[in-house]
């Protein structure tokens, strides 16, 4: 049995189907989204979206959906499945599925009387064009197929209402047709493996509602305009291939280049690889063959520290050294460009942020415990260093290096640190002073620079770094060490904050911690009591002021709540790493059934993937982004720690 299948019962119970969202995406930016019964319920949904540079540096739906209509006998029995306003579903061929498949590609079977019609889909990687078969597996007489294009050519954040500027015309191209509604946008090509009949009957779909954009307190209305209809008769057994792209095809190819791009798809067989899975959607190839991560999906861009952070997990933590280096050579460019003043030429946001190069450094030294010491100090030595100077020299606008060893920056206007929502302009947690995890980051990357020159003739700057260690160590504990046995969040002047927050757990995470065994052990406990849940760590206490662990309601309600007692998964892959590096083996069974809350996720939200957070309180529910890639990257990363740690003599 397939390990991500759902039967008829699940298929045809709208409450359960509608909430299970399918991604695929082409590795360069474009994707293909929506619920695994094909009716879209984000704004973000779509069959084809792309980015189109031309306009912005947002996404567009080009194409919304594909309604396919099983035509015998004179009857009519369309597949398709939209909500429009007042709950009201139509045509609901939802009813007609018999069981979805996601192994390898997606697989809907259909049945329609004696009609057995089976749909499967792909992304063709690079290109940005989305391949659809539909083969007649049974049929009892002459059949036709009708399919129907929902067009909405608009940004993600946008929506498409009826107008009289889009344009209506459009071009007959082999098996197809191409059409543009707007200036500005490129052309959309739809075309077919069989020759078939496009019958022009424009028209617009009005008041298609999008149930999750409600939830989250925004617009949730559109029109789709639809130009007409393709038309084509079916034989039993036949197969007939779709492409939508922004490019024409050579259609005698498609049948081939869909079998291609089937073979090119790794099983989603187990838990694992249904993570390898999601790791490789994060990826991103420009044209000039610039290498990306992705933040999240639908609506992340490719950000600075999300792209340090995740970069081992997903790619380290899976054998894939080659596409960390192609990762870390575009990223380097950037932060090279930033530290000189230069302008930037890569597309990477947020590298400004002042934790940024100090998360580089950690995902260099993960890179060093896979590719060796020596190989790390060829290949990065030059840039760790240059980091280090950068901050001594105290470059950075926003970094200043004090007397007693520890990094202070400015957070109280602006948000700094990973939890950096906003409300009114002002950080909800306006983190400033000497912050806990910059200044474990900085201890670690003091320790583990002075690693990589241990071995070399430059034992003179390993002391001095050696030295300044000590001196940051000192400093940690005297600062962020209180009474109760947890770390103090941050620590600016007089004001200290007492919140139980999950940053503290870096401090027992990294491989060089200013605490001893007794302290990691303390703050590890009451990470362990007051914060960690089934999907990740807290981002408050309970205990807290402020807890407000449930992300729903409208945009500000949801801002409050984002960093205030929602859990992280990520979070929960350093916690992971602190128990092992503490326990070892004894917290092996602990973590594997930490692991199962992870598995949970697999069937549910956006199938094979991780949400970007979850309710800090039960049922703990999937929120925001649909897929994260901090997420999948550090529940990877545990994975392979409890690899090691399991057959570790």
């Amino acid at each position: 049995m397939s390990y991500l299948r759902f039967e008829k019962a699940v298929m045809t119970n709208l409450e359960e189907s509608l909430r299970r969202e399918l991604l695929r995406t082409n590795r360069s930016g474009a994707y293909s989204c929506s619920t695994i019964v094909d009716c879209n319920t984000r704004k973000y949904h779509g069959l084809l979206v792309v980015p189109v540079p031309e306009l912005d540096d947002e996404n567009h739906v080009l194409l919304s959906s594909l309604d396919v209509t099983v035509i015998q006998h004179g009857a009519e029995f369309n597949l398709g499945l939209h909500k429009y306003q007042g709950n009201n579903f139509s045509p609901k061929g939802h009813k007609y599925i018999r069981e979805f498949d996601c192994d390898k590609v997606p697989t809907t079977i259909y049945r329609v009387g004696g009609v057995l019609l089976k749909k499967e889909v792909v992304f063709q990687h690079y290109e940005d064009r989305i391949l659809i078969r539909y083969t007649l597996v049974d049929a009892h007489s002459a059949t036709t197929l009708r399919f129907r294009p929902f067009l909405a050519f608009r940004s993600v954040r946008q929506f498409t209402h009826e107008n009289s500027t889009a344009s209506r015309a459009y071009q007959q191209v082999t098996n197809g047709i191409k059409t543009c509604m707007y200036a500005g946008y490129p052309d959309l090509y739809m075309q077919f493996s069989k020759k078939n009949e496009f019958v022009f009957q424009p028209d617009w779909y009005r008041g298609v509602e999008y149930p999750k954009e409600q939830e989250r307190g925004y617009a949730s209305n559109e029109d789709l305009y639809v130009p007409g209809y393709f038309e084509m008769n079916i034989k039993k057994g036949e197969s007939v291939v779709f492409a939508a792209s922004t490019s024409s095809i050579a259609t005698a190819t498609l049948k081939g280049l869909f079998e291609k791009e089937v073979e090119e798809r790794a099983p989603r067989d187990n838990f694992f690889h249904c993570l390898v899975n999601a790791a490789h959607q994060f990826h991103k190839r420009e044209k000039n063959d610039d290498r990306y991560l992705l933040a999240g999906y639908p609506w992340f861009k490719c950000r600075a520290r999300d792209t340090f952070i995740a970069l081992p997990g997903l790619t380290l933590a899976i054998d894939e050294q080659d596409y960390f280096e192609l990762v870390m050579q575009t990223a380097e460019r950037g932060l090279r460009e930033f530290m000189e003043g230069k302008p930037l030429s890569v597309g990477i946001y947020e590298i400004d942020q002042p934790d940024v190069p100090l998360w580089a450094i950690w995902a260099i030294q993960q890179y060093a415990k896979e590719a060796g010491k020596e190989a790390c100090r060829v290949r990065y030595g030059k840039l760790v260093d240059d980091i280090i100077d950068y901050i001594v020299d105290e470059r950075h606008p926003n970094l200043h290096l004090d007397d007693n060893g520890l990094l202070y920056a400015n957070g109280r206007d602006k948000a700094i640190t990973w939890m950096n929502s906003t409300a009114n302009g002002r950080p909800v947690v306006p983190r400033s002073g000497y912050i806990v995890e910059f200044n474990a980051l900085w201890y670690n990357a003091l320790k583990f620079c002075a690693s990589l020159k241990s071995d070399t003739d430059d034992r003179e700057c390993a002391a001095k770094l050696e030295e300044r260690a000590e001196l940051c160590k000192t400093s940690f504990v005297e600062t962020f060490l209180n009474e109760y046995g947890y770390l103090l969040d941050y620590v600016d002047g007089n004001l200290m904050d007492w919140s139980v927050r999950p940053n503290m757990i870096f401090a027992v995470a990294f491989d060089y911690s200013p605490l001893n065994q007794d302290q990691k052990k303390s703050v590890l406990d009451v990470c362990t009591r007051e914060l960690l849940t089934p999907k990740g760590l807290r981002s408050l206490s309970p205990k807290s002021g402020g807890y407000n662990p449930m992300y729903v309601g409208p945009q500000v309600q949801r801002d409050y709540a984002y960093h205030q007692g929602t859990a992280w998964p990520w979070l929960g892959g350093f916690y992971m790493e602190a128990c092992l590096k503490l326990y070892r083996r004894t917290r092996l069974s602990f973590i594997e059934r930490q692991m199962v809350g992870y598995e949970d996720e697999m069937n549910y939200h956006a199938l094979g993937t991780i949400s970007e957070l979850f309710d800090g309180n039960p049922p703990f529910h999937g929120r925001g982004a649909m897929s994260f890639a901090m997420n999948v990257a550090e529940v990877l990363r545990t994975l392979k720690l409890l690899e090691k740690y399991t057959y570790q003599k």
